[in-house]
């Protein structure tokens, strides 16, 4: 865990989550059982979905749900018949989703003492997935990618969910999957968790619920 510089080992003012990756996690089988049919490469779907030209515009609410699915199957009808990759495209942009209920339970604790703020890189839907999952109350607030118009790491982001919080970007932690998220939140002087485990949070939080 990456410490801010005036955190000073007491309790954090205010708690900004990631949601995928940490919070909701993905149900791929379906595509990797339409990979392994086509003859593709594991994962190929994923790479192509997530390629920076098919991903940010879609993260930045710039695309429909539609227009993404449809460049991801441009990309991959080089590799395998239309057919087939609108099956992966549709596959892959339609996958059902699950929330960890650990993480959702230590955050729920954590909103009884502070503030807690979704910040994600996600899509224009994201708060029927999260009605859908029973969790439109797990947050004080979301801070959404696609409708603020800026995405992770870029540090307007960090400081608007700040903002939402009503605290200092110095007595935030900031919990995300992913490093370059991580870096960017640390270089603002928050309190950073590279989340690769439920223990990982617990034990970042336990200032908070003790």
């Amino acid at each position: 865990m990456k410490t801010a510089r005036d955190a000073g080992g007491l309790p954090f003012d205010a708690v900004l989550c990631d949601v995928d990756g940490v919070i909701r996690f993905y149900d791929t089988a379906e595509v990797t059982r339409l990979e392994e049919a086509a003859g593709l490469p594991a994962g190929i779907t994923a790479a192509v979905g997530f390629a920076p030209e098919n991903d940010l515009p879609l993260l930045l609410g710039q695309i429909t749900r539609d227009q993404w699915a449809q460049s991801i199957t441009q990309d991959l009808s080089s590799h395998v018949s239309l057919s087939d990759a609108h099956a992966l495209a549709k596959a892959f942009t339609e996958a059902g989703f699950w929330a960890d209920e650990a993480v959702v339970a230590l955050l729920r604790q954590v909103r009884e003492h502070c503030p807690v703020v979704l910040v994600t890189n996600a899509t224009v839907w994201l708060d029927e997935d999260l009605a859908a999952l029973g969790l439109a109350d797990l947050a004080d607030s979301v801070v959404n990618s696609s409708l603020v118009g800026v995405a992770k790491p870029d540090r307007r982001i960090y400081e608007i969910a700040a903002e939402q919080a009503g605290a200092r970007v110095g007595r935030c932690l900031f919990v995300d999957d992913r490093e370059e998220n991580i870096d960017a939140a640390h270089d603002l002087g928050m309190t950073t968790v590279l989340y690769r485990a439920v223990g990982d949070l617990r034990e970042a939080v336990a200032l908070i619920v003790q």
